[in-house]
């Protein structure tokens, strides 16, 4: 983990050892409509779990720290759900100062095992916006999968993508293989949805490593469990049917994603569904046409997952950005991105052929 601290870490622990987090606070000009989002992917007991053969940059916080997270929120801030945010712009009522929301993407069975029982311990809503088709079905998602294949293919296995440059032997130890599936994890994003389908599919194939076969370590949540959430006080939002990168579909299987996530949710969990987060949700991850097919459907708000402060306005109503919290995150830079999120939360990574 030491060899993780960057500048933003050591300039957070500076700040909070001196005290000024809280002056930062007073003195940060502060705007209209002014809004923190808090995206989160999976919180685990650990943030580093012996053995873990998923993506261990997904999980956003071990469960001591995403308690004392929320329990700082709930001190400094005004956390907030979705329906109030909506109901005083539908007003034309000004946020409060300091008001924040918590997002979950992707629908992992540990918000519900895990993050959901300390938001209710500590009187704490959350958004949890899911992919519908892997509650129906219980698979994992495609990137896990890739990145598990490759932290658990056999010795001495190939990788060989002659479309993104890949020609690997995979590394022998588990550090190596998480690099390495970083790596093609990126590459594989720059593809349309077709050909990173394909790319899974064949490697399944190749190393004999099924996705429908499934792990305990990767499983989506299920209908039951989100319907006792949301009695628990949790919102549910869409992130698609398949996490597919909405941009990189064609336009009528994009409409599909999208309105077809809508009906399902409102389906099954008998509420209007109003705010969608976009599957992986970088500026390549959702376009003009997808705006259009959001706003459509009649989702009223959108998130995407590229980092900053959002400003609820015609502008980023459906390209709300947000605050990323990832494992290497501790609380005094966690402070500091509540703080002075300009200058504290991560940068947007944007891919480029």
């Amino acid at each position: 983990m030491a060899a993780r601290v960057g500048r933003r870490q050591l300039l957070a622990r500076w700040c909070h050892r001196l005290g000024a987090l809280p002056l930062l606070q007073r003195v940060r000009p502060s705007a209209h409509g002014e809004l923190r989002v808090l995206a989160y992917h999976r919180v685990l007991e650990s943030q580093d779990p012996q053995g873990f053969s998923f993506d261990p940059e997904l999980i956003s916080a071990s469960a001591d720290d995403f308690r004392q997270q929320m329990r700082h929120l709930k001190t400094a801030f005004v956390p907030m759900r979705f329906d109030e945010v909506l109901d005083l712009v539908e007003r034309g009522k000004p946020l409060p100062e300091g008001a924040a929301l918590v997002t979950f993407d992707d629908g992992y069975d540990d918000n519900y095992r895990i993050a959901f029982p300390i938001l209710r311990e500590l009187g704490m809503s959350a958004m949890f916006f899911v992919s519908t088709g892997h509650i129906d079905s219980g698979r994992p998602y495609a990137y896990d999968w890739l990145v598990h294949m490759l932290c658990s293919a056999p010795a001495g296995a190939r990788v060989q993508v002659p479309e993104l440059d890949v020609d690997w032997t995979v590394e022998d130890d588990l550090a190596g293989r998480r690099r390495q599936a970083a790596d093609l994890l990126y590459r594989l994003k720059l593809l349309d949805d077709d050909g990173q389908a394909a790319l899974v599919a064949r490697l399944e194939t190749a190393w004999g490593i099924p996705r429908d076969a499934g792990h305990p370590d990767c499983k989506p949540m299920t209908w039951d469990q989100l319907r006792e959430m949301q009695r628990g006080g949790m919102e549910i939002g869409s992130h698609g049917v398949h996490h597919r990168m909405l941009a990189k579909l064609p336009l009528e299987r994009m409409v599909a994603e999208v309105q077809g996530s809508k009906d399902t949710l409102e389906r099954e969990l008998g509420v209007p569904v109003q705010v969608i987060s976009y599957p992986v949700g970088g500026p390549d991850a959702f376009n003009h046409d997808t705006v259009e097919a959001v706003r459509a459907a009649g989702f009223r708000l959108a998130c995407s997952y590229v980092a900053g402060i959002g400003r609820l306005g015609p502008r980023t109503q459906f390209s709300l950005p947000r605050l990323p919290v990832e494992r290497h995150m501790d609380m005094p830079w966690f402070k500091a991105m509540m703080a002075m999120p300009e200058l504290f939360t991560y940068a947007s990574r944007l891919r480029t052929g």
